[in-house]
């Protein structure tokens, strides 16, 4: 399992190909353990050859009362398997206020200093992306204050979310980006990830390709709504309402089958299709199973063939995704900053 080279300021760093979301670990209904989060980490480190680190990616809200708790867990996870901090690279969102994004110096140090203080001495912040583009500042002004705090070495490497091709093009023009992450998966491909990617590629920055199996839909695992847990934050989803879900299905269905005559699962498919689609892309998915990290893991190597690139695209074409990606007004203004 040979590394990708990361982008911007990182480009000496090599990670695996599929990096690791850890939301899924605290942001839920129903937290996993300890030891079975540890494992589900410590799998995907364990895989991969000496001198290429595993992409980690928290936030700093990643719990159910919108708090630290996915960093607590790192933090234990790091006092406990402290050899394992020079094998990973970690990238931590934040930036978020109650009243939503906030790139002022300000509170860009009270959120790098508030993250670095969850995580304890162990592991130091690699990445820090602010997890949505601030629109009451410039890029420019808020990446000026990236680098202010980047000069203070609270971090290594600036990362965006959630941003659109022109914001990281001016972005990159103020300081070198390593990664942006924007959501990418057969149901979330449309012109605003193809030119994210475009530039990204021509920049040379990482792409994190977040919810490449579209926040577990298509997977095939999930058959009807109701297999959703209670509480669990994709019962508001537009994608995973009744009136959409059937015709969602149609996407899934299409995808097993290529999968099936493949031999690999629909998971790992989709992350395979994702990786294909730029140099710099790099597989985000969630993970709380050391399995099912594996699985994403090997879905980054899988190689696809023209022809079944070509299948892919006819499916997605045929059945046009019913839905929006997230819900809401107030969150849907976010994207694409």
């Amino acid at each position: 399992m040979q590394g990708i080279k990361l982008g911007g300021t990182a480009s000496e760093i090599s990670v695996g190909k599929v990096a690791h979301g850890l939301m899924t670990m605290t942001w839920t209904p129903n937290p996993v353990s300890d030891e079975q989060a540890f494992e589900a980490i410590k799998a995907g480190v364990d895989s991969l050859p000496a001198g290429v680190k595993m992409f980690l990616n928290s936030g700093e809200f990643y719990d159910n009362s919108w708090g630290p708790g996915n960093l607590k867990l790192l933090s234990r996870f790091f006092i406990k398997y402290p050899d394992y901090t020079e094998k990973t690279f970690l990238s931590v969102k934040g930036a978020m206020s109650a009243s939503g994004p906030d790139g002022s110096l300000q509170n860009l140090r009270r959120s790098v200093d508030n993250i670095q203080r969850e995580l304890g001495s162990v592991k130091k912040l690699d990445l820090f992306e602010p997890a949505r583009i601030d629109p009451k500042l410039t890029v420019e002004t808020m990446m000026e204050n990236l680098v202010i705090l980047l000069k203070e070495h609270k971090f290594s490497h600036i990362g965006l979310s959630e941003c659109n091709a022109n914001t990281l093009r001016k972005a990159h023009s103020v300081y070198p980006i390593t990664a942006v992450e924007i959501e990418v998966s057969p149901w979330a491909y449309e012109e605003n990830q193809k030119a994210v990617i475009a530039t990204a590629t021509e920049l040379n920055v990482s792409v994190l390709a977040y919810s490449p199996l579209g926040q577990g839909f298509l997977t095939g695992t999930i058959k009807s709504p109701v297999d959703l847990p209670d509480g669990d934050m994709r019962m508001k989803y537009d994608r995973f309402k009744e009136e959409n879900f059937n015709t969602n299905l149609a996407i899934v269905e299409g995808l097993k089958a290529i999968a099936t005559k493949k031999a690999i699962t629909p998971a790992q498919l989709c992350i395979a299709w994702v990786a294909s689609l730029g140099p710099t892309i790099i597989p985000l998915p969630g993970s709380s199973k050391a399995s099912r990290t594996l699985e994403n893991l090997h879905g980054g190597y899988v190689q696809l063939t023209q022809d079944e690139l070509r299948a892919i695209k006819e499916v997605i074409s045929a059945h046009p995704v019913a839905g929006e990606r997230y819900y809401g007004a107030a969150v849907q203004m976010y994207l694409w900053g």
